[in-house]
């Protein structure tokens, strides 16, 4: 698939997957297309970790609440430290950011499925510093979003975007 048909085609699926592997060559193209997203100052605040264990895939989806993303056959985890970039400023979300985006377009040029889980992750009841524990992650590093892959069970559904007249403009904002 090309970049411009991937980016066209990327969706947040949210539902149950088939349970064909992911095979860790695709994970690693996965894994490598999320570190090569820019960083703030060249900090690289950003690091991944396949998971590719069917228990602990499952374990983590239950984690988070859901049947669907515990049925994903793989998953990816994004992680960030909070470094200071430039000055005071960190720009560690614009990094994670860029890193999931370019992880979800790598996911679907592949032809799997998958969804940018971050909320329940990053709310108040810690759930993804829960995850990161299980996964052996270090205190001092966050675990932000956690992404399921695999191929879709079901059709899934399709969000409407506004149309392009409506969001994009020339030379300055017009209504």
């Amino acid at each position: 698939m090309d970049l411009f048909e991937a980016i066209s085609a990327r969706r947040s699926y949210r539902g149950m997957y088939k349970p064909d592997p992911v095979p860790r060559e695709h994970l690693r193209m996965i894994m490598q297309a999320a570190l090569d997203a820019p960083s703030g100052c060249n900090k690289q605040t950003t690091s991944v970790i396949a998971v590719d264990d069917p228990a602990l895939v499952k374990h983590l989806g239950t984690m988070l609440e859901r049947d669907d993303f515990a049925s994903a056959p793989a998953a990816i985890c994004i992680l960030t430290e909070r470094k200071i970039a430039y000055r005071d400023r960190t720009f560690y979300i614009q990094d994670y950011s860029a890193a999931i985006q370019n992880a979800l377009l790598a996911i679907t040029g592949l032809g799997y499925e998958s969804c940018w889980v971050e909320g329940h992750i990053t709310d108040a009841d810690q759930i993804g510093r829960q995850m990161a524990d299980v996964l052996g992650v270090p205190e001092h590093i966050e675990l932000v979003a956690y992404l399921p892959v695999g191929l879709a069970a079901e059709e899934g559904n399709r969000v409407r975007k506004l149309p392009f007249e409506e969001r994009a403009w020339f030379n300055g904002y017009r209504l």
